[in-house]
């Protein structure tokens, strides 16, 4: 084979200390500025489609590149075309919380990246997982039975739909043992082994807030069982992704007690609320479901990829999800006295995720938690009694948490006697919130709830304050009185 003719680099080793040190002050000064500087930029990227691939080169650099002309081209290529999630204008969606504390808990684990798969290959990756899910155990008063002191326990995913997954499959596995069937040959035909012709989705009302109905759960429930169905698995949710409803958990759980179902609760949003007592009621009932998870990447400044999952019966993750290959084998394991998370998730590796978790919870306390989330209702409460004391709105469900929905009332047309229809509501609310969006100061979600279009303001970027929501407020009758008066 021929050569390149490329000359050997005399290249530093890629973890040399000190050369690690010049370069991470290099970056955190330069998101420290990105912080400074955050609501210079349009909350929402206003970039073209292919920007990016039109702008960088169509092959890899062949030698190294200084780290301050790569952060030259973060400014220049990277930061326009990013949605600011953490303006203090972004009030789309769910909020996506960061904080010191979890940037620097993030660094740590990043720096020793362990793969925790089993306790032997790092016992402290192991051990504060434990830890720290046994602290938010308490802070959400969660039952004892989902307590590793019990036969319950805790472990961080990424996602909830990760969560969903490992519970579901686990009470697939759980039903099929108990009809003697025998168990799949992979992992993967477990995931795919349900048909989506065997979902529900079970349609709420707004004359029950959007709450999912007991009634109409057992009828759903008695309807499959006459067709010679079998039920498996229901979600209930506490802080639904349109509305923010929540769904009544202790009559639900003994519905599902009684058909003998897994019962799951996704608090992806809510949860993070509900270590403030006074929202601690939203989880009246957890004791009679099987699972509960929320994201502290949601409310809980703490960086993506922080789903929490507690199951009462932690053999039923484990039955259904362990792999011991050859190579994993070791004495600690077999003892069973120790925890290997690989069996409590779909993939073998995993992120030490506990130790920025430690640190959120280590840096600002529970008072500090706290403080954030109230913070956060109290601007949320501010904006809904703006909206209720001018006639040309409508908050159109009740607010629970930080997100309040609204509309353009159908009787802000004051040349219309009775009002206009929904319909033009409708038309008159989305042509709102796309001038609010196109202004690049702010930037929020819409939802459909039983046909009428709502604009979500979910508050929550850490910072956000008073007068970012007066701001918005001021935004949104200055927009609307331009739209009404045409």
């Amino acid at each position: 084979m021929g050569s390149h003719n490329i000359e050997p680099l005399n290249m530093m080793n890629p973890l040399d200390p000190e050369e690690f040190r010049r370069q991470a002050h290099l970056v955190v000064d330069f998101i420290a500025d990105y912080y400074s500087n955050i609501e210079q930029y349009p909350v929402c990227s206003q970039v073209e489609p292919g920007y990016l691939t039109k702008t960088m080169p169509k092959s890899a650099p062949l030698r190294p590149e200084p780290i301050e002309t790569i952060l030259q081209d973060v400014n220049k290529h990277i930061i326009p075309g990013i949605t600011h999630w953490q303006s203090p204008g972004f009030f789309g969606y769910f909020p996506s919380s960061a904080s010191t504390g979890s940037f620097l808990g993030e660094m740590l684990l990043t720096g020793f990246n362990p793969v925790g798969f089993n306790w032997l290959a790092s016992p402290a990756a192991t051990e504060l997982e434990m830890v720290v899910m046994e602290w938010l155990l308490k802070l959400l008063q969660l039952p004892e039975s989902f307590s590793f002191s019990s036969d319950g326990g805790g472990v961080i995913h990424g996602s909830t739909c990760e969560s969903f997954v490992c519970t579901l499959v686990a009470a697939r596995e759980k039903k099929l043992n108990q009809f003697g069937t025998n168990r799949s040959d992979t992992l993967a035909c477990q995931i795919v082994g349900i048909n989506l012709s065997n979902v529900r989705s079970i349609k709420t009302k707004m004359s029950m807030n959007f709450q999912l109905s007991p009634d109409a759960l057992t009828m759903a429930v008695e309807s499959d069982v006459r067709a010679g169905l079998i039920p498996l698995y229901v979600c209930f949710t506490v802080g639904t992704t349109p509305t923010t409803a929540a769904d009544p958990l202790l009559i639900l759980s003994e519905i599902a007690k009684r058909f003998d179902m897994w019962a799951h609760v996704d608090a992806a949003y809510a949860g993070s609320a509900c270590i403030c007592p006074e929202f601690r009621h939203f989880l009246d009932g957890v004791e009679g479901v099987n699972s509960f998870s929320f994201n502290l990447h949601k409310w809980f400044l703490t960086t993506q990829q922080c789903c929490c999952l507690w199951v009462k019966d932690r053999t039923d993750l484990t039955k259904a999800l362990s792999t011991n290959p050859e190579l994993l084998k070791n004495k600690a394991s077999d003892t069973n006295k120790v925890v290997d998370y690989k069996d409590w998730q779909i993939a073998l590796g995993r992120r030490f995720r506990a130790m920025k978790i430690w640190m959120v919870i280590r840096s600002y306390g529970v008072i500090g938690l706290q403080e954030h989330i109230r913070k956060h209702v109290k601007l949320a409460k501010h904006f809904e009694a703006l909206l209720v004391a001018d006639n040309k709105f409508e908050v159109v469900v009740p607010r629970n948490f930080a997100m309040v929905c609204f509309r353009i009332s159908p009787f802000a047309l004051a040349t219309v006697a009775n009002g206009c229809s929904d319909e033009e509501s409708n038309r008159l609310t989305q042509a709102l919130l796309e001038s609010l969006n196109g202004s690049g100061l702010v930037y929020m979600t819409h939802a459909m709830i039983e046909g009428i279009y709502v604009i979500r303001v979910a508050i929550g970027a850490t910072l956000t304050d008073e007068k970012h929501v007066n701001m918005l407020w001021d935004m949104v009758q200055g927009h609307v009185s331009g739209l009404l008066a045409k």
